[in-house]
């Protein structure tokens, strides 16, 4: 999508972005707050990080990619008749995984650390913006606790595991249900670090206010602002939100690291809104393996802003982290985390190993849970089984998703490029 850095696939809900006239006395910036509820999902970004142009390799082995200085993970392949990104037919596709592989009897815990992103919306000269009296700062602060409590950090009991787990390993338990060892766990610690701020000046965002007149219901940001404000243009660039919590030490090469923004969503040519992606900052080894650091950018997402449903608290979270598990880099080298052309029941047309995208939107993306006196909605997600049109299923109860088994019935038919005709 021409960004110079970014994600691997994200939510995207489509809609039109809300001219000023929808009420009078809005500011010509302000959007109504009821003004997402008829959003639907359109499609998942496709975008790729700044300067990667190496291979990820090692995709006959078994260990990860030793390329990158990056997090643990491994490599497998699987077999399925297909056409790869560019028409070729293709049987044998490889994919890099977080973690070990499920052969093996170990556990492995990532450092996981969470960073709130405050965003501060200023006027176009770069001062302070007040409306209403009120700053237009928003401070995700009032809901680390809440995710921090949610099924992506903390245990629950799954059938996939013989003793409770964090949902993503869950998935991915289920995902190798038939080759993985009773022990083979790939557990996140999650750690709150540093609070951050994104700075956006008039012009590249629009809001939507509170009932009490504050800022904010929710807030819309241009995309390619949103990244500029995001990644550092090079190592050691404290400008920006990326660069600082590497400058500080909050974020490593061996973590899986978490953006949390408050209601913070995206949108681009194509309309509102993007509400996560997943991705790494590269950045050159200066003589040893570049550096990745594996990153996603998740929003909460308050009740009531999107239809009932739909996308609702953890929804973006458990989402990206579930997709960072199965894609950590992306797909980024044209190789790895390459799949055959899939058609999802969401219309959704696509040819890389994106769990989630799969499932966003149906109407029964979310599973609900209630855990700490509170109900949340981790997606679904869709298993390798799925993307390998596997018949019968190798995952657990034959199926094709997880935790609710029933989302999907089967496999993608296979698909020609693009899912033409």
């Amino acid at each position: 999508m021409g960004f110079i850095k970014s994600a691997g696939a994200g939510l995207l809900v489509a809609g039109l972005l809300f001219a000023a006239s929808t009420a009078s006395a809005l500011e010509p910036d302000e959007l109504p707050a009821d003004g997402l509820q008829n959003a639907h999902i359109k499609s998942g970004a496709s975008l790729q990080s700044r300067g990667f142009r190496s291979k990820l390799g090692q995709s006959h082995t078994n260990s990860g990619t030793t390329l990158f200085d990056t997090l643990p993970n491994w490599n497998g392949h699987f077999r399925a008749n297909g056409v790869d990104q560019f028409g070729a037919r293709q049987v044998i596709w490889y994919y890099n995984m977080v973690g070990n592989r499920p052969e093996n009897s170990a556990t492995t815990t990532i450092n996981a650390p969470i960073v709130p992103v405050i965003v501060d919306l200023r006027n176009v000269d770069g001062t302070p913006r007040f409306v209403n009296g009120h700053p237009l700062v928003y401070d995700p602060t009032q809901f680390v606790q809440l995710v921090l409590d949610s099924p992506v950090f903390q245990n629950a009991s799954f059938d996939s595991s013989p003793v409770p787990t964090q949902i993503t390993d869950a998935v991915m338990r289920a995902e190798f249900y038939h080759h993985a060892k009773s022990d083979w766990h790939t557990l996140l610690a999650p750690v709150v670090k540093q609070t951050q701020r994104m700075v956006l000046n008039r012009g590249t965002y629009q809001f939507a206010l509170n009932p009490d007149g504050t800022c904010c219901r929710y807030i819309l940001v241009d995309a390619n602002a949103f990244v500029a404000a995001l990644f550092p243009a090079f190592l050691g660039d404290t400008t920006t939100v990326i660069g600082r919590s590497q400058a500080n030490g909050d974020i490593t090469t061996k973590d899986l690291s978490t953006f949390l923004f408050p209601n913070t969503f995206l949108f681009d040519s194509g309309g509102c809104c993007i509400l996560g992606f997943h991705s790494f900052d590269f950045e050159p080894g200066n003589g040893g393996p570049d550096l990745a650091f594996v990153m996603n950018y998740s929003s909460w997402i308050s009740p009531g802003i999107f239809a009932p449903g739909t996308f609702q608290d953890i929804t973006a979270v458990s989402h990206e982290i579930a997709e960072t598990f199965n894609d950590p880099l992306v797909s980024a080298d044209g190789v790895n985390n390459i799949t055959p052309w899939w058609l999802a029941p969401n219309g959704l047309c696509q040819n890389n190993l994106e769990t989630g995208d799969v499932i966003e939107g149906l109407a029964n993306m979310s599973f609900p849970m209630t855990m700490n006196g509170f109900t949340y909605h981790p997606q679904n997600e869709a298993l390798l089984s799925y993307f390998a049109f596997e018949i019968p299923s190798s995952a657990i109860h034959g199926a094709y998703s997880y935790p609710n088994t029933a989302v999907l019935g089967g496999p993608s038919a296979p698909q020609k490029l693009n899912c033409a005709p």
